[in-house]
């Protein structure tokens, strides 16, 4: 089972492993900025990660055995969220999430995101990917399969491995931590998100957030990683767009007090309740347009954890039909569709 909420983010000098070519002049992986101790589980193999930099020589053009290094190094990019963050890199499948993360990449920055693009032998790199100073591998469908881990890969036909964007941050258990208050640059609404463990949840509530043009999303204690596989294949990338940000309840009340920001939290009503429960609608969600505003969502099983309920405002969804609650994910659309700031501008996000 992978450790999750532990993003360790390494910096160490550059090491590079090659078995294909005793000189290499590919640019090795850059190692980010550390805010955790390298001792963190690996979910996978219950080692550290490895502080290796594993690149591929320029001159390679084609892979065909899964036994190969740097497929090796992708298969746990994909695998653990430990040796991602420690790499500064993560593993895209499929050519829908890959074209969305280039062209948001292409409007807002000229720097290349992407280090490598494995390529099915036969198959047309997508016209909107602009091929210059990325490394194309054409690989075979054995490869293919190695790499994303599934039996069948009739409809993938691309892989790519990106940098993880500089707007990701882990903040570290200082709660007067530098810059805390500027990971989101203009804080009117901030998704949190506490203890969401399903990939897939998170994932689409990242996508919401960032189409409905919200300003950040904040990760507490619990989260999966949203470079997880299966979280970017929910958001459709969207995890590169919009500023994410994980760390502690002291870092929320940091920011809190610094920009006035309200306090709610989606929670069902039910008849156990003896907090206050306010019901979502049109007069509610207006009366809060021009607040600073945290909208906090609680996992899939066990709800808002005792802090969340505490220091937030309870809000709840009104439905005519009997269910006690909806999934945390269509929940979340419904409040960030009711809540979202219809005068903000384009999120716009540089690497």
């Amino acid at each position: 089972m992978q450790c999750i909420n532990q993003f360790p983010i390494l910096t160490t000098p550059s090491l590079t492993s090659s078995t294909n070519s005793p000189t290499n002049k590919s640019p090795g992986f850059r190692y980010r900025k550390a805010y955790h101790s390298p001792k963190v589980c690996d979910g996978n193999d219950g080692e550290i990660a490895s502080k290796k930099t594993i690149t591929l020589p320029s001159n390679v053009g084609t892979i065909t055995s899964t036994s190969n290094q740097f497929v090796k190094h992708c298969v746990k990019l994909r695998q653990s969220s430990s040796y991602r963050h420690v790499h500064g890199s993560v593993l895209v499948v499929g050519a829908t999430t890959i074209r969305e993360i280039h062209s948001f990449r292409k409007a807002v920055s000229n720097r290349p995101i992407i280090e490598c693009l494995f390529v099915l032998h036969n198959c047309c790199i997508p016209e909107e990917i602009d091929v210059n100073n990325i490394h194309v591998v054409r690989v075979n469908s054995e490869v293919i399969r190695k790499v994303c881990g599934v039996q069948s890969v009739d409809s993938i036909d691309i892989i790519a491995v990106m940098k993880i964007p500089s707007t990701f941050h882990i903040i570290s258990d200082s709660p007067h931590e530098e810059g805390c208050c500027s990971f989101f640059p203009v804080p009117h609404r901030i998704l949190v998100l506490d203890g969401i463990q399903d990939p897939g949840n998170l994932g689409t509530l990242v996508r919401s957030a960032t189409a409905f043009r919200w300003d950040g999303v904040f990760l507490l204690p619990g989260c999966c990683d949203p470079f997880n596989d299966k979280a970017l294949r929910a958001s459709r990338g969207a995890c590169f767009q919009v500023p994410i940000v994980s760390g502690k309840w002291t870092h929320i009340e940091t920011f809190r007090q610094a920009f006035q920001m309200k306090m709610m939290a989606g929670h069902p009503a039910t008849s156990n309740n003896q907090d206050p429960v306010m019901k979502l609608s049109k007069d509610f969600a207006d009366s809060l347009a021009d607040s600073h505003l945290c909208l906090v969502l609680g996992s899939e099983g066990c709800g808002l954890s005792e802090i969340s309920r505490r220091a937030c405002e309870l809000v709840t969804i009104p439905m005519a039909g009997e269910f006690e609650s909806l999934n945390v994910s269509v929940a979340g659309g419904i409040f960030m569709y009711m809540l979202q700031n219809d005068n903000s501008g384009p999120v716009l996000t540089s690497y």
